[in-house]
């Protein structure tokens, strides 16, 4: 299969790269986003893009595709939600919107996070916007359209944070949360786990659109095949 990843240098999408290049019946990776990801493989290419509302001039690189592993997110923390709903919303159905137009036999999979709110009636600013953009992206002609709805999640295998708070988190939390995680797989997930299950919601999919850590966790331990 060929994908596409959005978001590839941020810490989940270093994870979610990592297992797609990785994997045999991945056959192509491109990466978008303004700088391109460390790693280096023969299927990945890198397209750097600093306007990522506008995508005319590179259309071509964006047919053709299998899947869509959205991972591109900033944290609510100190933006207004008009700001805020412009990078979680707005940018997310520019790319989505051109992608369903252009490959209509895609699978779009979109990270989101435990606690969205789809209903529009929670108080939490990031949860009404990253809920109404999950409705409105399971609106769109995409093939399959799957969210996910991660907790806790572990860097793994030199996944960084770009965020200043959460690497402190990770520093300060992560040796006492890693041996948490045999004991408590479905809460608390790692950059790998996810990378694995996106996979798999291409593969095999899931009777679900909407899956949370639980949900998330056992899907990546389906087999491949």
């Amino acid at each position: 299969m060929k994908v596409i990843i959005w978001g590839a240098t941020g810490m989940v999408g270093q994870g979610v790269l990592r297992e797609c290049l990785q994997a045999e019946d991945v056959t192509a990776v491109i990466a978008v986003g303004r700088s391109a990801p460390v790693a280096q493989h023969a299927k990945l290419q890198s397209i750097v893009q600093q306007d990522l509302f506008h995508y005319d001039a590179i259309i071509p690189q964006l047919t053709g595709i299998d899947a869509c592993f959205f991972c591109l997110g900033v944290s609510s923390a100190g933006m207004r939600e008009a700001e805020y709903r412009r990078i979680t919303n707005d940018l997310t159905l520019a790319v989505a919107t051109q992608l369903a137009e252009l490959n209509p036999l895609m699978t779009f999979v979109y990270l989101s996070g435990s606690g969205a709110d789809s209903t529009g009636k929670s108080r939490t600013m990031w949860a009404r916007v990253r809920g109404g953009t999950e409705n409105a992206l399971l609106k769109l002609a995409f093939k399959k359209t799957y969210i996910i709805r991660p907790g806790i999640i572990l860097p793994r295998h030199g996944a960084v944070s770009k965020t200043p708070f959460y690497r402190f988190f990770y520093r300060l939390l992560g040796p006492l949360l890693s041996p948490l995680r045999p004991l408590l797989p479905n809460f608390i997930l790692t950059t790998e786990i996810i990378g694995l299950a996106m996979l798999n919601l291409v593969r095999h999919g899931s009777p679900s659109n909407i899956l949370d850590s639980a949900a998330i966790n056992q899907i990546a331990l389906a087999s491949p095949r």
